[in-house]
């Protein structure tokens, strides 16, 4: 009885906290962007799972009410993979292959489930269910770990290990479960294993996204600011500006295309963090690739206006410091808002340009 207790207490906590975490971020959807429109049908989804998760409901036939409700839960995957995507890259877009692979994994485990019949149960749907899951979770923890090295905003550079251990983790133990044993096998330890994993991870989200305003408990009367414990070392950072200042304008070091975020902190000759966070908060940049873009789309620019069009633009790439065409391509169009060929092509019509005639002085 009291096994059950716990149970119900877990189920209904992360519901709960889920729907509460989703209400929050709609809310608030303008300045989150697209994280708060796909944690919405995750929220629903996971919910749906842990209130559907005990062992009576997979003991009932499937295509059943209950059931029915339970194979909502198919589509957390897709959508929580979206929204991992969306919260560590701010220029994620739902398109291309990962639009397509969501929609295929959603067909799939809509029919699978037995939300549309159990017609296509026999066509051995859950094994490529299970063989796209794992594909999914492998190519979450590699974007989170492969991107985490450049990555600028310290946060968001913790929490990529975090979020690969225990989102990947929990979604390849399910995927393993269901591979080994079946979709229908769900004992109560698993199933409240799972349903306190998905409330662990409701509160860690929850604890990133609420901030406790001290103001509210004491009715407005004065607390000491934290900004005023908190002040940087100006000296410092003055000295690492000018350090950063000579790499770029002196030995032109974002000229290597070889050039890593390891080895650029060697050159400044600082700790990694200090590093981290003085090229993301005093220069603005998200991104190590997207710091060293700048430089080399500022140097391209140069020699798009002083070299004759004979010169390829691969040959321009190249001595900007971009390792391939394509990357130079996009880096540019992103920066600049054009091709290089239109951008050239600009330069070439401002150089024939007569000047403008002096206006007469009285």
């Amino acid at each position: 009885m009291i096994v059950e207790q716990i149970d119900a207490a877990l189920r209904a906590g992360a519901a709960s906290i889920c729907l509460l975490l989703a209400w929050l971020m709609l809310r608030h959807r303008r300045q989150l962007g697209l994280p708060s429109l796909l944690f919405a049908p995750l929220a629903i989804c996971l919910a749906s799972f842990v209130l559907g998760n005990t062992p009576l409901v997979f003991a009932v036939p499937r295509g059943v009410p209950g059931d029915m409700a339970h194979g909502l839960s198919g589509f957390a995957v897709i959508f929580l993979w979206w929204f991992s995507l969306s919260c560590f890259d701010p220029r994620f877009r739902l398109k291309g292959g990962v639009l397509v692979t969501g929609i295929v994994w959603a067909l799939i485990a809509a029919a699978d489930r037995g939300l549309f019949g159990q017609a296509l149960d026999q066509l051995g749907l859950s094994r490529v269910l299970v063989v796209l899951g794992f594909a999914i979770v492998g190519h979450l923890v590699w974007r989170l770990l492969a991107e985490r090295q450049d990555d600028l905003i310290q946060r968001r550079h913790d929490a990529r290990v975090l979020v690969a251990v225990l989102l990947g983790g929990m979604l390849f133990i399910d995927l393993a479960a269901d591979a080994l044993f079946g979709f229908d096998w769900r004992p109560l330890a698993f199933s409240m294993t799972q349903n306190a994993m998905i409330l662990a991870f409701g509160l860690w989200l929850a604890s990133k996204l609420l901030t406790v305003r001290a103001e509210v408990l004491t009715f407005g009367a004065s607390v000491p600011s934290a900004s005023a414990a908190l002040s940087a070392d100006t000296g410092q950072n003055t000295a690492l500006l000018r350090r950063l200042r000579d790499l770029i304008e002196v030995d032109r070091v974002h000229l290597d295309p070889e050039l890593s975020f390891a080895g650029f902190v060697e050159l400044m000759g600082a700790p990694e963090r200090t590093v981290r966070t003085l090229v993301n908060q005093q220069l603005g940049h998200d991104h190590f690739r997207a710091f060293l873009n700048h430089y080399r789309v500022i140097e391209a620019c140069r020699l798009l206006e002083t070299r004759g069009r004979d010169d390829k633009l691969i040959a321009i790439a190249l001595d900007s410091g971009f390792a391939s065409l394509a990357s130079f391509n996009r880096a540019f169009r992103a920066i600049m808002d054009c091709t290089p060929s239109d951008y050239r092509s600009r330069a070439e019509r401002v150089a024939e340009a007569p000047p403008h005639p002096a206006k007469a002085g009285f």
